[in-house]
């Protein structure tokens, strides 16, 4: 038998947050899904618009834009919940967090990536989009719909 007590009082993390009439789950789902949905249509009208080099490897396909956008919405939902579990101001402290991520993911748009085969300033500026629309969605929705208790 463990001698560890488990207090009934010890708050979830569903219940550390007011998220509207859903769940902090179903926000972080639908959060993930918007993120990766909204840059699928960055890229597609990206496409249209700036007409993507063959030989950019970057832009080749949309499943770069899925994959990125993906990890980064899939890190961020998990980090947020565990902000508002333990933290006194997650949404301050989130979005300090995520300004210093998206400049720190752009520093290759603007290094590397124009020295990659195929690239030119219209396809770097459809990934730069791509980050400012990932991290508008992901920050948008998670600080809008999960709420601390005490806001």
């Amino acid at each position: 038998m463990s001698s560890i007590a488990f207090s009934a009082y010890a708050p979830s993390l569903a219940g550390s947050a007011r998220s509207s009439k859903w769940g902090f789950a179903k926000v972080g789902l639908a959060t993930i899904l918007a993120a990766v949905l909204a840059n699928v249509l960055v890229y597609f009208v990206g496409d249209a618009v700036v007409g993507y080099d063959p030989d950019f490897i970057v832009l080749s396909n949309v499943s770069g834009a899925i994959i990125f956008t993906l990890a980064a919405a899939v890190v961020a939902v998990p980090l947020y919940g565990a902000l508002l579990r333990f933290t006194a101001n997650p949404v301050r402290i989130f979005k300090v967090i995520s300004a210093i991520v998206f400049v720190v993911t752009t520093v290759p748009d603007f290094t590397y990536i124009p020295g990659v085969e195929g690239a030119s300033n219209g396809q770097t500026a459809v990934l730069v989009l791509m980050h400012v629309v990932a991290a508008t969605v992901i920050i948008g929705m998670l600080t809008r719909l999960a709420v601390p208790r005490n806001c």
